[in-house]
């Protein structure tokens, strides 16, 4: 169960990584639905280099959680484990809940493609990258706090 759900939360977030490396590279899949918009202009232009410092975070993110369930040992500290765990369940989870107005759970404004995407699958990805985090954690045993 534990190698499972490690895997599949690593892949999970290794494929966001990639997929962030894709659009910082010019790739344009995805975007219309992947940027909250007003229904007629985007709320933001993601530029290269935020747009590669996310996959950079996304990849680490991946490698973090392959480390938590016990797959590879090498970058963090093991009594670092259970804070970086809380840090990336709660950053997970502020973004599922959003921001009240165009992202997450609880956004007002409905109606575009982005928020139909955010309902259906990337808020309650989030959901489950925050939670499964946890659950990794605690099987693995790294909720010790060392």
């Amino acid at each position: 169960m534990l190698g499972i759900l490690t895997w599949t939360v690593g892949i999970i977030f290794a494929i966001l990584s990639g997929l962030h490396v894709y659009w910082a590279l010019g790739g344009t899949w995805g975007l219309e639905a992947t940027i909250p918009h007003t229904g007629k202009d985007r709320l933001f232009e993601p530029g290269k280099i935020g747009t590669s410092v996310i996959a950079l975070l996304l990849a680490l993110a991946a490698w973090f959680v392959l480390e938590l369930g016990g797959v590879v040992r090498v970058l963090f500290s093991y009594s670092l484990l259970p804070y970086g765990a809380w840090g990336l369940s709660i950053v997970f989870m502020i973004r599922a809940v959003g921001d009240f107005r165009w992202v997450g759970f609880f956004k007002r404004k409905k109606g575009t493609m982005f928020a139909k995407w955010d309902s259906i699958l990337f808020s309650p990805l989030c959901v489950f990258l925050a939670s499964a985090t946890l659950v990794i954690m605690y099987l693995h045993g790294t909720h010790q706090w060392q």
